[in-house]
């Protein structure tokens, strides 16, 4: 083989229990990576920088990046792509769609009649001390009764190559516009791997998402306006949110442009304002409304949650979704897929531990170092203590925080995430890594993007593989067989558009804040990293 691969040991042949993607044993691969271990065997470590330096200056030129500690850089593909087998996928995609059925009716249930609650299924206490849970999303109901149009179901595979369930994104999941991104720079780097490989495309998901965003329009309205609304510039998703509304055709808003009147959304445009009927927010609840939440937000549009209980505008996805992601809300799941559906989990969650029961805390506590330790609404990986990784230190503190507050924090027992090849100066080393499949549901319909977004912890053995935190992603091939094309990425669409006044357009004045509003702003904007920039982040 090449100079890529020819030093390549999968981290099981080193005494370590991991499943590897591209790997049976040591220089022999899995029959779906055959045609990718051959292509890859062909290439000179010189071949392969010289197609990493094309990457980066693509993504520079085109302003695909992300903020890592402050600092826009490219976003991090990894050139070797994931390989899943059809077969193992269409589980997979089963698995997702059953879950995200369970969460919608759970959602329903809690800000409805609670029969789940009464019947003590799950915690009564557990809920309402979410915090994520918010009263002011009862009476709202969505008029196709789908609270989740887009979710991230984040999934790893163990050391018997099972994929488990790591947590639930039904919030507002990101990350999804660098799967398509990811997807056409690899088609322009090694278009001669598409030429071995039949791989599902991943375009359509756009499209899939506005027909969902135009199913939970208002029932009154025939032709409804979709808008996405954004934090702003300052976000560090910002280029997601302008991505897919450049992607369905449809305006990107800030709170500013929005005005609520006899609960009536309308936005401002120079053709006059123009009302919306579907709002893809990717702003966090908090901010969504000054007078419902936060009352110093400076991102939102006061009055919208009032529009939405009067069935005047569908906020997707909904208010109060974070309930059913809260990570100790996430133990349940299982429970729940039985309880609505009748049916038994596909996927089954990672081993977690629930601090609230004082015996499992007290076993815990006991054996810090051998767990992952996680604040229950964190994200983007902050906050999350990888037992044998830590510092004395590290965990005597970690002891501290649970002991004085259970509820806030969960337990896991320690995965061994699969690797893959990925790019280590002039070869490849194995490197572990997650998955993250996009759901989108229309209401009659849960389909899921063919692969979804794989992010790979960077550093030598770490498990941490958030972009925040220094991680990198992969496209995900979901491989039909060893012969065929994936077929060319259709073009950016193209929609003509009303101008916004004062909104996302860089050719704004200055007029519509002073220097201190404009300050608070970019603070906003920048705290969203934390509450929707889950892979992003």
């Amino acid at each position: 083989m090449g100079d890529l691969l020819s030093d390549y040991q999968p981290v099981s042949a080193m005494g370590r229990a991991a499943w590897d993607e591209m790997f049976e044993t040591p220089g022999r691969p899995r029959p779906a990576a055959r045609a990718l271990y051959e292509a890859l065997g062909s290439l000179t470590a010189d071949d392969f920088e010289a197609r990493q330096a094309a990457r980066d200056r693509s993504f520079e030129d085109r302003g695909i990046t992300f903020q890592l500690s402050g600092e826009e850089r490219p976003w991090p593909l990894d050139l070797v792509p994931r390989i899943i087998a059809l077969q193992e996928w269409e589980v997979l995609e089963k698995g997702v769609a059953q879950r995200v059925r369970a969460l919608e009716a759970f959602l329903a249930d809690v800000y409805g009649t609670g029969h789940i609650l009464s019947d003590r299924v799950v915690p009564r206490r557990l809920v309402t001390t979410s915090v994520h849970f918010h009263r002011q999303a009862f009476g709202v109901e969505p008029p196709n009764g789908v609270r989740i149009q887009v979710a991230g179901i984040d999934v790893v595979r163990d050391g018997n190559g099972h994929f488990v369930v790591l947590e639930d994104n039904i919030r507002c999941p990101s990350g999804v516009s660098y799967v398509i991104e990811n997807r056409r720079m690899m088609a322009r780097i090694f278009p001669e791997l598409f030429g071995e490989h039949r791989v599902l495309p991943v375009s359509t998901y756009p499209a899939h998402l506005l027909e969902a965003l135009r199913a939970a329009a208002p029932q009154d309205v025939s032709e409804p306006t979709v808008a996405v609304l954004t934090p702003g510039v300052h976000n560090s998703a910002y280029f997601e949110h302008s991505f897919l509304a450049r992607q369905m055709g449809v305006e990107l808003v800030e709170g500013r442009d929005l005005v609520c009147r006899d609960e009536t959304v309308f936005m401002r445009t120079t053709e006059g304002e123009q009302r919306v009927d579907v709002l893809y927010r990717r702003v966090d609840d908090d901010f969504l409304d000054p007078v419902q939440f936060r009352p110093d937000s400076l991102v939102g549009c006061p009055g919208l949650l009032n529009a939405a209980r009067r069935g005047r505008i569908t906020v997707a996805n909904a208010v109060g979704n974070g309930v059913a992601d809260d990570k100790l809300v996430y133990t349940y799941v299982p429970d729940m897929v039985r309880y609505y559906l009748g049916e038994e989990p596909i996927l089954p969650n990672v081993e977690t531990y629930r601090l609230e029961d004082p015996d499992q805390l007290a076993s815990v506590l006991g054996r810090l170092d051998q767990l992952v330790l996680k604040p229950v609404g964190g994200s983007g990986g902050h906050g999350i203590l990888i037992g044998h990784q830590a510092s004395d230190e590290q965990i005597a503190a970690a002891r501290l925080a649970v002991t004085a507050n259970p509820r806030n924090w969960i337990a896991q027992e320690l995965v061994a995430l699969s690797t893959a090849p990925t790019s280590v100066g002039d070869h490849l080393e194995p490197r572990h890594l997650d998955l993250r499949p996009f759901a989108v549901n229309d209401g009659t319909h849960i389909w899921v993007v063919p692969g979804g977004l794989t992010r790979v912890a960077l550093p030598s053995g770490g498990l941490v593989v958030n972009s925040s935190q220094g991680g990198g992603s992969k496209d995900t091939w979901v491989v039909v067989d060893q012969a065929g094309d994936d077929g060319p990425e259709p073009p950016t669409p193209t929609v003509a558009r009303p101008h916004l006044v004062g909104g996302t357009r860089q050719d704004r004045g200055p007029e519509h804040a002073g220097a201190d509003t404009q300050q608070q702003q970019q603070q906003q904007q920048q705290q969203h990293c934390r509450g929707e920039g889950r892979a992003g982040c």
